[in-house]
C-alpha cells in the first residue's frame, strides 16, 4: 500500500529525514514515534504531498506522490494534532464542505451519514463546531479524514485532551478503521501504541531505528533480558537445566513456593530471547509453565533505549575520549 524508497528532506545543511525506506501493507495499524525533532512530522508531510523531498520516492497504492500528488491526496484522509475545524460552522456543513473540497462520488447524504454513525456524530450533526467538546470536536476530525473513503488514514496525536472514556472510544474506532484502511499512528502516548497497533515504528534523527510487530517489539534492545517464569516442578532440577542452557548468565528462584509452583527469575545475554527455548525444555521434562512475563520490560523503556542507542554516537566519542 505504502511504499517509501530512500527518503531524504534536508533545510539547508540540517538534514530532517535521512535516507529511509519502509512498506506499509493493506490494512496495517503502525505506530510511528520518534522523540520532537526526529522527523515524523516531516515525513508525514511528505507522506501527504504537502512537502516536497530532497530525493527519493514515496508511492500510495501505486502512485507516486512527487508525480501526482493531488491523486495520493484521494487516497488518504488525515487528521493533523489540531483539527482543521471552521468553529462558525455546523457539523453537517463542515463535513458537506469536506465532501465538495475533496470532489467525493459516493451518494452524498448516505456518505456522510454512515459517517456519522461510525464516530457517532448523529446526536451533534446539527449543533455548530464551537459550541462542541473537545472529544467532539475530534471526532468531527476524524470524520472529515474518512470522508471519500481513503485507503489510508493518518492520525497525529488523536487523543491528546480526551477524558480516559474518550480516550477509549478514539482507539476502539481506530482498530475498527483498521479492518478496512491502512492506519499510520503518530503520537507521544506509548502504551496507546501497544493497544492499538500491530506494528511499531521508531524514528530518530531522521533514521528509522526500530521497525518491528508490536509483539516483538523488545528484541530492538541490545543489553540483556530478564523475564520471571512461574512452573510446576523440582525446584533444583528447573534451575539447573535453566542455567545449563546457552545464552543465559543468570537463574535464580524468587520468593517462597506457591502451592506446587515456583517463581524464577532468568537473565540472558544480550540480545538473546530464551522464551521459546525455556518452554520447549520445560515441556520435555513435563515441568508445566504457568506463568512468563518480562521484566521491567514495557515500551516506554524500549523507546527510551532505543532513542538513547541511535543518538549516542557523540556522547560515545566523547566517554572514549576521556576515557570515561
Amino acid at each position: 500500500m505504502i511504499e517509501i524508497k530512500n527518503l531524504v528532506k534536508r533545510y539547508g545543511e540540517k538534514t530532517a529525514v535521512d535516507n529511509i525506506s519502509l512498506s506499509i501493507s493493506d490494512g496495517e495499524i503502525v505506530g510511528f514515534l520518534g522523540p520532537n525533532g526526529a522527523g515524523k512530522t516531516t515525513t508525514m508531510s511528505m507522506l501527504t504531498g504537502s512537502l516536497s523531498c530532497t530525493s527519493g520516492s514515496i508511492t500510495v497504492n501505486g502512485v507516486d506522490v512527487f508525480d501526482d500528488p493531488m491523486e495520493v491526496k484521494k487516497q488518504i484522509g488525515y487528521l493533523p494534532e489540531f483539527p482543521p475545524l471552521y468553529l462558525e460552522m455546523t457539523v453537517k456543513e463542515y463535513l458537506n464542505f469536506i465532501y465538495d473540497l475533496k470532489e467525493c462520488t459516493q451518494d452524498r447524504q448516505a456518505h456522510i451519514a454512515e459517517i456519522c454513525e461510525r464516530v457517532r456524530l448523529d446526536d451533534v450533526f446539527n449543533r455548530v463546531i464551537r459550541n462542541l467538546s473537545k472529544g467532539y470536536r475530534q471526532r468531527v476530525g476524524i470524520a472529515q479524514a474518512l470522508i471519500g473513503n481513503p485507503k489510508v488514514i493518518i492520525f497525529d496525536e488523536p487523543t491528546v485532551g480526551l477524558d480516559p472514556k474518550q480516550i477509549i472510544e478514539i482507539r476502539t474506532l481506530i482498530k475498527e478503521l483498521g479492518k478496512s484502511h491502512t492506519v499510520i499512528l503518530s503520537t507521544h502516548i506509548l502504551p496507546e501504541v501497544q493497544m492499538v497497533c500491530d506494528r511499531i515504528v521508531i524514528i530518530n534523527k531522521g533514521k528509522i531505528v526500530a521497525d518491528e510487530l508490536t509483539e516483538n517489539i523488545d528484541k530492538v534492545i541490545v543489553g540483556a533480558r530478564q523475564i520471571q517464569i512461574k512452573a510446576c516442578g523440582p525446584e533444583k532440577e528447573m534451575l539447573a537445566a535453566l542455567r545449563s542452557l546457552n545464552g543465559i548468565r543468570y537463574a535464580e528462584t524468587v520468593g517462597e513456593r506457591e502451592m506446587s509452583s515456583y517463581a524464577m527469575l532468568v537473565e540472558s545475554e544480550p540480545g538473546v530471547d530464551m522464551r521459546k527455548t525455556i518452554f520447549g525444555v520445560f515441556a520435555r521434562n513435563g515441568w508445566p509453565i504457568i506463568g512468563m512475563e518480562a521484566v521491567g520490560l514495557n515500551l516506554e523503556e524500549i523507546f527510551i533505549s532505543v532513542v538513547d542507542e541511535s543518538g549516542g554516537d557523540d556522547t560515545r566519542k566523547k566517554q572514549k575520549k576521556g576515557g570515561r
